[in-house]
């Protein structure tokens, strides 16, 4: 159906697969001259070989990535090399779960890379976060509002676009009763506090 012109919707609806699963597929299996399918079939059977037997990081692997790792490459071109001349490799995953692990142990093995693991914000690995005691709880937060007379909003622009006039709204929390003050002297401190 590529072949023929037909867009990826077309396909979808003959396939009666998702356009998600077509996409997936023709990025994965494409190649610079474009999807063909005994190309796409001989990946499929790659990949199912390779995924087959578990992989495991051994100290060869570990060596490699140390000193790959040192000539300042990235787990993922290191990865990449290694499967393009046809080595068995652990995912880059594995490689920054290892770096993260070494870091933990007091290793310096995560400033060869150039971000230093900053731009990883979730934990490796998919772990749940658990949140540390000590925080109050929503039913002590609820009491708390309850208390409070009123929920203070933010400075919000005019209503009316012609001017440019903020306003501090306030709600008070158990009514809902809703005051509302033009500020004309803008956002003010003392304006505002009074």
């Amino acid at each position: 159906m590529l072949q023929a012109g037909c867009s990826r919707k077309e396909i979808c609806i003959a396939t009666g697969k998702d356009k998600s699963v077509i996409s997936r597929e023709l990025k994965r299996n494409s190649s610079k001259q474009g999807y063909s399918p005994q190309q796409a079939q001989m990946y499929a059977q790659e990949r199912k070989e390779r995924f087959r037997m578990k992989r495991k990081f051994t100290e060869t692997d570990r060596t490699k990535v140390v000193r790959e790792l040192t000539e300042e490459q990235s787990p993922e071109q290191i990865v990449g090399r290694v499967r393009r001349d046809g080595i068995l490799m652990v995912s880059h995953e594995r490689i920054y779960q290892y770096i993260c692990s070494d870091k933990k142990q007091g290793g310096t093995l995560y400033k060869d890379l150039r971000h230093r693991l900053k731009h990883r914000k979730r934990p490796v690995g998919g772990k749940k976060v658990i949140i540390p005691t000590g925080f109050t709880s929503i039913c002590e937060r609820i009491l708390s509002i309850k208390n409070s007379a009123l929920a203070i909003g933010r400075l919000t622009r005019s209503l009316a676009r012609k001017t440019e006039v903020p306003y501090l709204t306030a709600t008070e929390r158990q009514t809902g009763f809703l005051l509302m003050k033009k500020l004309l002297k803008g956002k003010n401190v003392r304006t505002l506090a009074k």
